[in-house]
């Protein structure tokens, strides 16, 4: 009975595994007429694709366009001028970006640490608050990868801008910033002005000239000295800044290892002398994100300061090159001797073999009538031309005589546009 049984049971499994009227998955997923089937899944596809493309895009996407990619990102000219969007399609190879954006995708923290972070911004910002000084916007929610740039950040892209014509190097001072925090003793001032120069330096378009070798006595910012700067060394601005707000805030996360992170903020304050007026061309000032400043473990604290001093450059570092590009260049016949015209300008400044230069004697000061505040220095009588036929020296140049003669030691010569 027990063998029948059996047997009756392997009948009835087997009988259902061959049914007649039971058809395999693939069997019946099986188009009939693979042609017209097919062509109906590729139009839904394509449809699914237009439609998915016809959705606005959201900041950080990128598309390429003839073999050239595009990134949808933050229009920088949005608010300054009328009917400009928020986010633009910008050339991948021509987007920098800017603080907070893009470059805060490199990593993430836990809710912890989150909170813990707010904490101390909070804790911060009330201390500020206390003292009477407004803290710069924060944002606490980006816990990302620090930005890079100089110092603790050594490779930040640097400042895009249009390069007025001619490309010439404008020449500038930057004088020693003046300290005005609380941490006199640890040199930040000396600090914030070498992270400036080499900030100014690394856009290849700024020559920043060490004061300690000119002979000019005296402040450098009076209207004499700027006047000698400008005339006698070809210097187009003289960059004079403070540093001050200088604060920190430490504490220790429980956990397995218990490690000291700190934050800080600090602010840089400029005035940039245009040398050919002799008057303040820019008042500028920046003050950093706390939450980008963020430094675990030992020196943690001096870490902290030493990154909210770079963001503070470079939150205004685009700002004051802009200034200075704005300011016409010029350089000056430094000596004539048997038919060669040197210049105190060559292959730093941007000067090539070939370059013709318009040579004009020192002209006079524009002074306006009912303000009273120079507007400038118009060119003197116009003398002749130069071809630079030799670059020498770090920065120097010989010209032939093109046009023109009866050229002086005190002659300025200027691109030809």
């Amino acid at each position: 009975m027990r063998k029948t049984f059996l047997l009756l049971l392997i009948f009835i499994f087997a009988s259902c595994s061959y049914l007649p009227f039971t058809k395999k998955k693939d069997d019946a997923a099986a188009p009939k007429d693979t042609g017209t089937k097919k062509t109906a899944k590729t139009d839904k596809k394509a449809e699914k694709i237009e439609k998915i493309e016809e959705k606005d895009p959201k900041p950080g996407d990128i598309k390429a366009i003839d073999g050239v990619e595009y990134i949808y990102a933050s229009n920088r000219r949005y608010m300054l001028t009328p009917y400009d969007p928020e986010y633009v399609w910008t050339r991948k190879d021509q987007f920098t970006p800017r603080i907070g954006e893009a470059l805060l995708s490199g990593g993430t923290a836990s809710k912890k640490e989150r909170d813990e972070m707010e904490k101390r911004i909070a804790k911060l910002e009330e201390d500020l608050k206390k003292k009477g000084i407004a803290p710069y916007m924060v944002y606490p929610q980006q816990m990302g990868a620090m930005p890079s740039g100089m110092g603790f950040m050594p490779s930040f892209p640097l400042i895009a801008f249009n390069y007025p014509s001619p490309k010439m190097k404008r020449r500038v001072i930057v004088m020693p910033f003046v300290d005005q925090s609380n941490y006199k003793e640890e040199g930040l001032g000396e600090l914030a002005t070498k992270r400036l120069i080499s900030r100014l330096e690394n856009t290849n378009a700024i020559i920043c000239i060490d004061p300690n070798v000119l002979n000019i006595q005296g402040v450098l910012t009076d209207p004499a000295n700027l006047k000698i700067l400008n005339e006698l060394y070809g210097i187009q601005a003289v960059i004079k800044g403070a540093l001050s707000d200088v604060y920190t805030s430490s504490s220790k996360i429980e956990g397995k290892e218990e490690r000291q992170t700190s934050f800080a903020m600090s602010k840089i304050s400029l005035e940039v002398y245009n040398t050919d007026t002799s008057t303040i061309l820019k008042q500028l000032s920046g003050r950093n994100p706390i939450s980008l400043t963020r430094e675990r473990g030992d020196m943690s604290s001096e870490k902290s300061k030493m990154k909210a001093i770079d963001l503070s450059v470079e939150i205004i570092a685009e700002d004051l090159l802009k200034a200075i590009l704005t300011l016409d260049w010029h350089g000056r016949i430094a000596s004539i001797e048997n038919g060669k015209v040197y210049i105190n300008a060559g292959r730093l400044s941007g000067l090539e073999k070939g370059s013709t230069l318009e040579v004009y004697s020192i002209g006079e000061q524009v002074i306006d009538a009912r303000t009273k505040t120079p507007l400038g220095m118009i060119k003197g009588g116009f003398k002749g031309e130069l071809e630079v036929a030799e670059l020498f020296g770090v920065d120097a140049s010989w010209a032939k005589i093109k046009k023109g003669g009866n050229f002086s030691p005190t002659d300025l010569v200027y691109f030809q546009k």
